[in-house]
């Protein structure tokens, strides 16, 4: 397995496919980020053409139980954040 992009590297990358400087690279990246967070905070969904979909998802109250006592509680329900992988980068991993 190949060792994960780091985002000094990520903007690197950016810089160099949008034909810029790093600093802009950087903010743009920056800006997508607090873009994908505000549109799921605020219960949305956030479609990256070619990569996927990232949205939350709630979840109700439940039952739990605590592994290392046995003990069961109840969970308050919740929100969890999910990421639904686009079929070209799926095709595009596998080819």
């Amino acid at each position: 397995m190949a060792k994960p992009m780091t985002k000094t590297e990520l903007v690197n990358a950016l810089a160099e496919k949008m034909e810029a400087d790093k600093k802009t690279a950087s903010a743009a990246l920056d800006a997508l980020g607090d873009i994908i967070t505000g549109a799921v905070a605020a219960g949305g969904a956030v479609t990256l053409p070619g990569v996927g979909k990232i949205y939350c998802r709630e979840r109700p109250e439940r039952m739990v139980r605590n592994p290392a006592t046995g003990e069961q509680f109840k969970k308050e329900a919740d929100k969890q954040v999910k990421v639904t992988i686009a079929k070209a980068l799926k095709d595009s991993v596998n080819a």
